[in-house]
């Protein structure tokens, strides 16, 4: 079993589109979504490498983010503790893996084979235990505007998700976007604020929002809202419309000049690019897949979106994040029957889809390249409620999963205590994690931007667990 041994500073810190119809408003909705253009007052970014070192750094050319949305129990997934009492054990065993030493819940049963292809952190810790602003950190490595809150709806002052950030830094081309969310934008019915601040461009600006691809890619018949032309018109017909807009520019070229309408210029032209070019409706085409290929992944909801998020990156997407859904059932948030719905509704397609993922990206020479991140926003506490066979929400110990682009298959970071309460050593914070996922992209640590404001922002809040990659 490889454990890795330098000390992270961790712990908590506070440092459709329905462009078919080609009004300006419709175009800069689209537009919004897939063009990464500069802000005014952000400063440039850096020559590539430049102050970024350490092992990892820039290995990633993409990242696929699979957020686990409600918080899985850490205790019944990936840190088990068989040796202690039953109300803090729980109903399931364990298995081994392929990782000597190493033990995961039972119901992994396709991802226990493939542990040594993954880094595991079992020392994830912060002090939050609301979803919503424990969502922000997560996906932007930053506290959220208002800590421990629920009821904070988004906002511009958020720090830009994590998606937002490579947009910024490593813009698509051919017409696709560079940040892709499915299959919606987090939201907690019983939380006052709805949906988690954090999963758009907040102080970047709209443009760097991701493209929001919604509904059950498992569907027969299901297709991309933001790719479906109105019924009757056609490509020709939208590209005459293209012409015959350029042909009204040119009749208010003055007020074109202006920097603000040259930034929507830009926009318009890559909506148009995106609704027209066959690379993007080739990237959302899961028709494609062979039908064993889909069975590989789950024929449902999550495994459709983690197949999809295979053919984003491989078509040229930077950045995708694949949020866990909730049906109305289905859903990490287990405080009550967690062990019946884990092993139910949770586990088996989260296990298939991940391993699926991993074996895709290996065999086709990508997993060298791409990052793969599996982590919730905070884990469940040991103690099993009575009554219910519930766990409620923990943050001060969790798990997490890296893979790909550098990371040491095999490697564990942390050790929580007998019951997994508190990490025992190396304790990382979502600062740290999300610091590791920027400094694998290759973004360097004392990179600044400015917002609208010219207020100036680090993007790193944390510290990048280097000794996670080989």
């Amino acid at each position: 079993m490889q454990r890795t041994e330098s000390k992270s500073r961790g712990g908590w810190r506070k440092a459709h589109c329905a462009a078919a119809t080609l009004s300006r408003r419709d175009l800069l909705g689209v537009a919004g979504l897939v063009a990464p253009a500069l802000l005014p007052g952000i400063v440039p970014r850096p020559a590539r490498g430049e102050g970024g070192d350490g092992p990892g750094f820039g290995r990633a050319k993409r990242c696929i983010f699979l957020f686990m949305w409600g918080g899985p129990s850490h205790l019944d997934t990936f840190d088990p503790k068989p040796e202690a009492p039953a109300e803090v054990r729980g109903e399931f065993g364990t298995t081994a893996t392929s990782v000597p030493g190493l033990r995961i819940s039972e119901h992994f049963r396709h991802m226990a084979s493939r542990m040594d292809r993954v880094a595991l952190i079992r020392s994830l810790t912060h002090d939050d235990p609301s979803h919503l602003a424990s969502a922000h950190c997560t996906l932007t490595g930053h506290l959220a505007p208002v800590p421990k809150s629920d009821a904070v709806p988004p906002s511009d002052r958020d720090t830009p998700h994590l998606g937002s950030v490579t947009a910024r830094w490593r813009p698509a081309r051919g017409g696709l976007p560079a940040f892709v969310t499915m299959p919606w934008l987090a939201y907690h019915p019983a939380a006052p604020g709805g949906k988690a601040p954090g999963q758009n461009g907040g102080w970047l600006g709209h443009r760097y929002d991701p493209l929001l691809v919604e509904g059950d890619p498992s569907r027969p018949g299901w297709s991309v809202p933001a790719l479906q032309l109105r019924s009757g018109l056609t490509l020709k017909r939208l590209e005459n419309r293209r012409l015959l807009l350029n042909t009204l520019d040119r009749q208010v070229q003055p007020l074109l000049e202006r920097p603000a309408a040259r930034g929507f210029d830009e926009q318009q032209q890559r909506a148009f690019a995106m609704l027209v070019s066959p690379q993007v409706r080739r990237a959302f085409d899961l028709q494609a897949e062979p039908p064993a290929v889909r069975d590989r992944y789950g024929r449902n909801i999550h495994g459709q979106c983690v197949l999809l998020a295979r053919r984003l990156v491989e078509h040229g997407v930077p950045f995708v994040s694949v949020n866990w859904h909730n049906d109305g059932r289905n859903f990490w948030d287990t405080h009550g029957n967690n062990f019946n719905r884990l092993k139910n509704d949770l586990i088996p397609p989260a296990d298939q889809a991940l391993a699926a993922l991993l074996d895709d990206l290996q065999s086709r020479g990508m997993l060298e390249d791409t990052l793969v991140c599996w982590v919730g926003e905070f884990g469940r506490k040991p103690q099993i409620t009575k009554g219910n066979a519930g766990r409620e929400h923990w943050p001060f110990c969790y798990c997490g999963l890296l893979a790909g682009a550098g990371v040491a298959g095999g490697a564990i970071h942390g050790r929580s205590d007998a019951q997994g309460g508190y990490p025992e050593e190396f304790p990382v914070s979502p600062h740290d994690f999300a610091a590791t996922v920027l400094h694998a992209l290759g973004i360097p640590p004392e990179t600044t931007w400015y917002d609208r404001e010219q207020r100036p922002h680090r993007l790193y809040a944390g510290t990048p667990v280097t000794t996670l990659f080989g």
